[in-house]
């Protein structure tokens, strides 16, 4: 495996924002599959369906129902097409890959949990690459050796 992403990553690679041009190219130049951990898969959705709650709330936020299917079938149709693949995890070894990165770094930089399981999760299935926009994160994986090219 060559590239790990976070949920960053996914959002701008399944919704048009101002990331998803970079997101794209980038995807679109991997000469393997896309792999992530159903945990991944999860929080992307959630973050969708969290988007439509938000939109129908208050419609200065988030984004509408139809725009979330759309990306929803997207993922799924790529899941369906082998370019994303779900891949299994041990999760035992990811949790405590998990807990070291927070042991060591949360302290100080102040790491939320899905973060550093994302991070533990690629350092577990042997990824050189992190694919995130996220700063924070982008800190994470490069004290943990991954490169993060974006």
């Amino acid at each position: 495996m060559i590239a790990y992403p976070d949920t960053s990553f996914l959002c701008a690679l399944y919704r048009k924002q101002v990331n998803s041009a970079m997101a794209a190219a980038h995807f679109s130049r991997m000469t393997e599959s896309l792999y992530i951990a159903s945990p991944l898969l999860f929080e992307f959705r959630q973050s969708v369906r969290w988007q439509v709650y938000l939109h129908q709330k208050d419609h200065a936020k988030g984004y509408n129902r139809a725009t979330a299917i759309a990306s929803l079938a997207q993922i799924q149709s790529d899941i369906a097409s082998g370019a994303v693949v779900t891949t299994p995890v041990d999760w035992a070894d990811v949790v405590s890959i998990g807990e070291r990165l927070s042991a060591q770094y949360t302290w100080t930089e102040g790491y939320r949990g899905f973060d550093v399981l994302h991070v533990a999760s690629a350092l577990h299935l042997g990824a050189r690459e992190f694919l995130t926009f996220d700063a924070k994160q982008k800190k994470l994986a490069e004290a943990e050796g991954l490169v993060v090219p974006l």
